[in-house]
């Protein structure tokens, strides 16, 4: 992230990959009691988890953390020998 002076970054904010990391845990957790069990208990509570890391993700509102970056220039356009070579 830090060579892109002047550009957008799609890396997000500290307390977004908050939201993203917590869901990612809860999912992590149910996927792993599924497997070893089933263990019920465990699977609801990464489905807790989850549904908290849902409720993080609106409050921080994540979807708008994203910087988008200029529109891209197709090639053609950007290297006029591109067209020359087809």
């Amino acid at each position: 992230m830090s060579g892109n002076a002047g550009g957008g970054s799609h890396g997000g904010s500290p307390k977004s990959w908050l939201a993203v990391i917590t869901i990612l845990v809860g999912s992590t957790l149910s996927g792993v009691a599924l497997t070893i069990g089933p263990n019920w208990v465990l699977v609801w509570a990464g489905v807790g988890i989850c549904a908290i890391g849902g409720v993080l993700a609106l409050l921080f509102d994540i979807m708008s953390d994203v910087i988008v970056d200029k529109p891209r220039v197709p090639l053609a356009e950007a290297h006029p020998m591109a067209k020359r070579m087809h």
